[in-house]
């Protein structure tokens, strides 16, 4: 007896050939839309690159602009304390290590006979700009001893806009805090602030 294996009968529908063929043109499909998409992240890494730039000028230049707007009030707030600054020297007072080398700037500097008070001008101080203030500090410390000069050395951070958290560090690091009011500047220190010496 002879026996039989049934074997299904497939439809033979797509052959191997147009399977090759039709991953060949997904491929370069793909390949299109790559080359698509490549030119437009280009196009848009230019456009993040010229407005990070304007952006950096723009706060750069406003920057500049609350500088030398503030520094005539700052300077009568100290001065009507007491202090009678001689000099202002506003505009990133530069230290220079010994090759020449800027170690650090201050926004505007104060000075007399007694004192000297570095000022750092920020629209909106965060906690990042305190801590740098104080490094500054010491670095101009550490650059007057080397010029023999004894004066007491103090620090101060003016802004437009105080948050409660930052202008309680800056008191509690011992710097003065100015803050914007209207058109001039204001002293916000409580009644027992000892400022701190460098």
């Amino acid at each position: 007896m002879e026996t039989t294996t049934n074997v299904p009968d497939y439809p033979r529908g797509i052959t191997f050939e147009q399977v090759w063929a039709a991953l060949n043109k997904s491929a370069e499909e793909f390949e299109q839309w790559k080359e698509k998409i490549d030119k437009s992240l280009e196009k848009t890494e230019k456009i993040v690159r010229r407005n990070s730039k304007q952006m950096g000028e723009l706060h750069n230049k406003f920057g500049k602009l609350a500088e030398h707007l503030v520094a005539p009030g700052i300077a009568k707030r100290f001065n009507e304390m007491g202090f009678h600054f001689e000099s202002i020297a506003q505009g990133n007072y530069k230290i220079l290590d010994e090759q020449g080398n800027v170690k650090a700037e201050i926004d505007i500097l104060l000075e007399n006979g007694d004192y000297i008070i570095a000022v750092e001008v920020k629209t909106e101080p965060k906690q990042k700009d305190i801590e740098r203030h104080i490094k500054r500090l010491e670095i101009l410390r550490e650059s007057r001893n080397k010029r023999n000069d004894n004066r007491k050395i103090q620090g101060a951070i003016a802004g437009a806009i105080f948050g409660s958290e930052e202008k309680e560090a800056t008191i509690e690091a011992g710097m003065y805090v100015l803050e914007q009011s209207g058109d001039t500047m204001k002293m916000d220190i409580p009644g027992d602030f000892v400022a701190r010496e460098w």
